[in-house]
């Protein structure tokens, strides 16, 4: 039997145990494990296993992981994600869809904070939904707004989606970084004109909400201004050059923890919660890292992504087609599989076709970030779909999945536009400092 066949029934192996619901990272050690034995040796396999656990564990890079997730559950402790919602509800919540809008702005500044997509869809969620509930927003475009803001969590940086994409790629945190920021808020901006379109359209669907005084304003602003200094200090040194992304994570995280105890929202509860909820998750990303690494080296020696690379790159079509079929794929796969679980799977097959044709790194990157994002809220897995039915158990499955059926669109029209215009995510990382 030729390596070939061995890989691909080992591919087939592993989609089986996804059906199964084995985790990913077991489903993938498992395959990864078994499929090394086979086509080198178990000594080979073990060994293997014991070097890139220990070359991940021992990694300076991966300390970004922990950090911004810290600084994430630190900052939802401490009541800095309803700051951030008062202060765009302050804003523009008197206007139709403002409830919304001001949601999917809550989403991205949650986002900035935490790089997690789930957390920033849950805790947006227990923010928002209530709020527009109480103003009789259509359950399609309130679950809707929440399930499609929080997938800018793996968009804006900082981003978990992006760190395991330079882990898997040996590209640049801290570029890739920058390259989220501009696509982060032209999405973010795409979503509140797409509110307030179908606002507009049908009046019952987001009517406005009570106008505030301007000292309101100004304090709810306020409010969100010592999380406005933490962004920019974290993203503003990457990009001038004072901080590496690994020192940003530790300035950014202490700051956040500063913050909550100089205004005395942390207690020590919070903090002990924070923290643990912090150890579970990056125990759960360095666990998919280390079967991907496994996994991996597996794929290389049944030679099926040097046989993909040479096909697509052999297709008698132009550069630009065969990257639309590459997205296509991440499209559909994003129907049935988890986004961590596509993107360590798929990279070592489709990254050598990319860099093959010529194409920049750091872009296709952001592009397929965005359709991770698209999987995120596809039927029938959808995590931040089951996320925000979790928050809102009276919304029934079905009119969410329709809620999210115009944003969804939308992140295709952003993915669109950046494969026209590729310099919206190059020129921060082209200009970076440092």
């Amino acid at each position: 039997m030729s390596a070939t066949v061995i890989g691909l029934l080992g591919l087939v192996a592993l989609f089986v145990l996804f059906a199964l619901r084995v985790p990913v990272a077991f489903a993938m050690f498992t395959v990864g494990l078994v499929g090394v034995s086979v086509l080198a040796s178990p000594s080979n396999a073990l060994n293997l296993l014991a070097s890139e656990t220990f070359t991940l564990a021992s990694s300076a890079e991966l300390i970004v992981v922990p950090l911004f997730i810290l600084m994430g559950n630190v900052a939802t402790e401490s009541g800095m994600s309803r700051r951030l919602y008062d202060a765009a509800y302050a804003l523009i919540g008197s206007v139709k869809g403002g409830l919304a809008s001001a949601t999917i702005i809550g989403c991205g500044g949650f986002a900035a904070l935490c790089g997690s997509s789930v957390a920033s869809a849950l805790t947006m969620g227990r923010v928002s939904l209530a709020e527009m509930d109480r103003f009789n927003y259509s359950p399609k475009l309130s679950t809707g707004a929440v399930a499609a803001g929080g997938t800018l969590g793996i968009l804006i940086p900082p981003s978990t989606g992006f760190v395991v994409y330079a882990i898997l790629t040996q590209q640049s945190i801290g570029r890739l970084f920058l390259a989220g920021v501009l696509p982060g808020i032209m999405l973010l901006i795409m979503f509140i004109i797409l509110i307030t379109a179908l606002s507009y359209l049908w009046p019952d669907y987001g009517p406005p909400g009570p106008r505030t005084s301007w000292r309101e304003k100004s304090a709810a602003l306020l409010g969100a201004v010592p999380i406005l200094v933490i962004v920019l200090l974290t993203i503003g040194g990457i990009y001038l050059g004072f901080f590496s992304p690994v020192e940003a994570a530790a300035v950014g995280a202490g700051l956040v923890i500063l913050s909550g105890a100089v205004t005395r929202q942390l207690k020590f509860d919070g903090l002990y919660r924070a923290l643990r909820d912090s150890i579970v998750t990056t125990a759960t990303v360095m666990l998919i890292l280390i079967s991907a690494h496994l996994l991996n080296p597996f794929l290389a020696l049944s030679r099926i992504p040097h046989e993909i690379a040479g096909f697509l790159t052999g297709l008698d079509v132009g550069p630009t087609v065969v990257l639309a079929l590459i997205l296509a794929c991440y499209m559909v796969l994003g129907l049935f599989l988890e986004g961590f679980a596509m993107l360590v799977l798929t990279m070592p097959i489709f990254f050598p076709a990319v860099m093959a044709l010529g194409f920049d790194p750091i872009w296709f990157g952001v592009l397929v970030v965005i359709t991770l994002e698209m999987g995120l809220i596809s039927p029938p897995v959808g995590v931040n779909v089951f996320i925000v039915k979790s928050v809102a158990p009276h919304v029934p499955l079905r009119d969410i999945f329709v809620g999210v059926a115009p944003f969804w669109l939308v992140m295709l029209l952003a993915v669109i536009i950046l494969v026209l215009f590729p310099q919206i995510a190059l020129y921060l990382p082209s200009t970076m400092i440092g």
